[in-house]
């Protein structure tokens, strides 16, 4: 999940880029060739696909058949629900995109009780059946927030193939064939917690939980988590992983996988760094956390 401003994108100078609103935020790109209106249509397709908020999406409508049917999607549709159930076992159900049962039918529709709701959250009673998608309990429902955002920049990335380009949502952005200088922002000050340009392409995530408690969990110290890694998808959903585990199973989770980068923000002010979001960038410069 995500918030505009959790990550704030410092361009280079004389950057162009063009800002749209898209999936409920605001969405920055700079792309050559005038694309960037290529790459907000396409991204603007995905979320009318997506989004739990329009009736007339493909996720609504296996929401609306959870434990009736199954429904006939779309090649997006499908791979995004695919990678979804891939990091849920990853994570140890950490992540878990039928938290819609929640999220969505108990909190923003009080059609299920709490407890109801909580019990329907299972990765595992999501069935895929070539290219139909079925849940298996009435009152399921699939909520993508916490991977739809990054999902949407790597694959506008993958169609335009631009020779450089920078893709954001929110917190959610992909650097590509060029040097930017990027910060993340402190919300314990109002500041900047990190800033440095990118040694090499990246997707970089940024999110939060201290805002609209929207992340279910153990309970844990963790108040920011940012994540480098090479695929946007992934990236959106292991942040979303890492804020919803509790402080042991997180890391337990970093130790058996180091290549993942991260830059951890805790309640108390603290940070942790690894080597890998290290590698990440250049002249990356980390400020107190002191209010």
């Amino acid at each position: 999940m995500r918030f505009f401003a959790l990550l704030l994108f410092i361009a280079f100078a004389f950057s162009q880029e063009k800002l749209f609103h898209l999936m409920g935020t605001y969405a920055l790109i700079e792309l050559p060739q005038g694309k960037e209106y290529e790459a907000y249509r396409y991204m603007k397709s995905l979320e009318e696909k997506l989004s739990d908020y329009l009736e007339s999406s493909e996720v609504s409508q296996i929401n609306q058949r959870a434990g009736k049917g199954c429904v006939e999607v779309s090649e997006e549709t499908l791979e995004v629900i695919k990678k979804s159930l891939e990091v849920s076992r990853w994570t140890g159900g950490a992540f878990d995109i039928t938290v819609g049962g929640y999220t969505i039918n108990y909190k923003r529709k009080g059609m299920l009780k709490e407890e109801e709701a909580k019990r329907l959250i299972d990765y595992r009673k999501v069935r895929i059946e070539g290219n139909r998608v079925c849940l298996l309990e009435e009152g399921m429902a699939i909520d993508l927030g916490g991977v739809g955002k990054g999902y949407a920049v790597q694959k506008a990335y993958e169609l335009l193939k631009t020779e450089w380009g920078f893709l954001s949502i929110a917190g959610d952005l992909r650097v590509w064939r060029h040097k930017r200088r990027l910060a993340v922002f402190n919300p314990i000050n109002n500041k900047i917690l990190a800033e440095g340009y990118n040694a090499k392409d990246l997707c970089l995530s940024t999110g939060g939980n201290y805002l609209r408690r929207h992340i279910l969990g153990g309970e844990n110290n963790l108040l920011q988590a940012t994540v480098a890694y090479g695929d946007c998808t992934i990236n959106d959903a292991i942040e979303t992983a890492l804020l919803a585990m509790d402080d042991q199973s997180r890391e337990k989770f970093l130790k058996e996988n180091p290549h993942i980068g991260v830059l951890l923000l805790f309640r108390d002010g603290s940070i942790y760094i690894n080597k890998a979001f290290m590698e990440y960038f250049e002249g990356l410069k980390i400020y107190p956390t002191a209010p």
